[in-house]
């Protein structure tokens, strides 16, 4: 039997594929060696979700009196806390399981390995068992950079340094624990261990946290986070680690902190080793399959999607760009944008932002506009944060007259910044924003009261 399409990996970009070409009438093979859900819904963006939100209600409780409510012996179980997620990763991927079913998509569990490629097709081997497919997507997403730190394998080998996956395990909360890295994925699990009891120092190589967000965003984050106890240690470079804990440079010096455990977040790469793209030439480059805007690698037949391509490593572009490469096979036009690639930091409050920040729209020649604005500007914000300090940044290029960039921190940040990512991706114009009626009282107004701010 020959597959319209053999997928490899089942996580979002592999099973949204797998949903889509079912939905089409192809006869769709999807191989994945851990879980339905890949890392995002097993190890990653999901379950961490759930374990932030029970910070954020421990949280809202504790500092009731704000808000006129006393609660007395408060406690954050968090046994119970990583019991119900796992419970939400169940529910989520037994749907996902009834989908694939339901469209008569063959799942096979094992680690794919491609073989070659005949008259037929491409040749793929899991557990010994050979599938043939005319189309190949593979979609094995990434997985947690080990960088040749002294000690770290060893400490990863004994359970003392944790990555993402790991982490999300813990039945006991450390005492002290160590984060290498304050990107996304550190600052989030940073948030939750220090709200359930850690006392938590983050490692930071850069002189500020959350990448590439806007600085003065990065800075209200940080003082954020200083106030509920978090250490930074900024402009650090992590030389060692010991059984004991972290040793770092800073200023030319050497220092150590001590740990109970460490979560190593210093970024991902692409999984391909072992996979296979030798055997009919797939292109790839610092580990990553190369694709073009349709998702199609340098062999014809063969696509790529999500983290494998080394693109935006974000669960929702995954989806997207699984779309467009099974638009592509199904003959429909379509093509990938990267302009409006909303991100977002699950922290408490939220950060999120898309498009150009100021300096990154300066840098490729633009004449902008910055408008900041404070989130006290939405009376549903004032009503629910007592004392927050939550701003919002438009990027305005004032030459096209629309909105290029958006930042935002503050609670329902996450949620708002959807409706700033359809204003970038259509390119509306500024006048056009201002007649859009939001709903009124809603954090989201922040955006029109920005635009109303703005006279260009």
């Amino acid at each position: 039997m020959v597959y319209d399409l053999i997928i490899i990996g089942g996580g979002p970009a592999g099973y949204l594929a797998a949903e889509r070409a079912g939905e089409a009438g192809l006869n769709t093979l999807l191989i994945e060696k851990r879980f339905i859900g890949g890392v995002c819904l097993n190890e990653g963006c999901i379950p961490s979700k759930a374990l932030l939100y029970s910070a954020k209600l421990y949280d809202g409780a504790s500092h009731g009196e704000k808000y006129g409510i006393t609660v007395e012996n408060i406690k954050l179980n968090h046994q119970a806390v990583v019991a119900r997620k796992r419970k939400v990763i169940d529910t989520l991927v037994g749907g996902i399981k009834m989908k694939l079913k339901k469209l008569k998509v063959t799942v096979v569990e094992g680690e794919g390995h491609i073989e070659k490629r005949n008259s037929e097709g491409f040749c793929v081997s899991v557990n010994g068992t050979e599938y043939t497919g005319s189309r190949l997507l593979i979609a094995t997403g990434s997985e947690a950079s080990v960088p040749p730190i002294p000690g770290l394998k060893e400490g990863l080998a004994s359970g003392f340094v944790l990555t993402n996956r790991e982490i999300l395990e813990l039945q006991e909360v450390p005492e002290r624990l160590v984060v290498i890295g304050g990107g996304v994925i550190g600052l989030e699990m940073a948030s939750y261990f220090n709200t359930a009891g850690s006392k938590v120092t983050v490692v930071e190589m850069l002189n500020k946290i959350a990448g590439p967000t806007d600085a003065e965003i990065s800075k209200i984050l940080q003082k954020n986070y200083e106030k509920k106890g978090v250490t930074f240690k900024l402009g650090a470079r992590v030389t060692e680690v010991t059984a004991k804990g972290v040793v770092y440079e800073l200023n030319g010096n050497k220092e150590t902190v001590e740990a109970d455990k460490v979560l190593l977040s210093i970024g991902r790469r692409p999984s391909t080793n072992g996979l296979g793209l030798e055997n009919i030439g797939v292109n790839t480059e610092r580990g990553a399959i190369k694709t073009d805007e349709q998702g199609r690698t340098n062999v014809a037949g063969v696509y790529a999607a999500g983290d494998v391509n080394g693109s935006h490593m974000l669960a929702h572009v995954a989806y997207r760009e699984s779309e467009v490469a099974i638009n592509t096979i199904l003959g429909k036009k379509d093509h990938m944008r990267y302009n409006a690639v909303p991100s977002v930091i699950y922290t408490n409050p939220e950060v999120a932002c898309v498009g150009e920040t100021e300096e990154s729209a300066k840098a490729k020649g633009m004449d902008v506009a910055c408008v900041n604005l404070t989130m006290k500007y939405s009376g549903r914000y004032v009503a629910e944060n007592e004392g927050g300090d939550g701003i919002c940044k438009l990027i305005i290029d004032k030459k096209r007259n629309r909105l290029v960039g958006v930042h935002m921190i503050g609670n329902y940040s996450s949620e708002i910044i959807v409706s700033a990512v359809t204003m970038i991706e259509t390119e509306m114009r500024i006048e056009d924003i201002k007649e859009i009626i939001f709903p009124h009282p809603t954090v989201c107004e922040i955006i029109r009261e920005g635009i109303f701010e703005y006279h260009g």
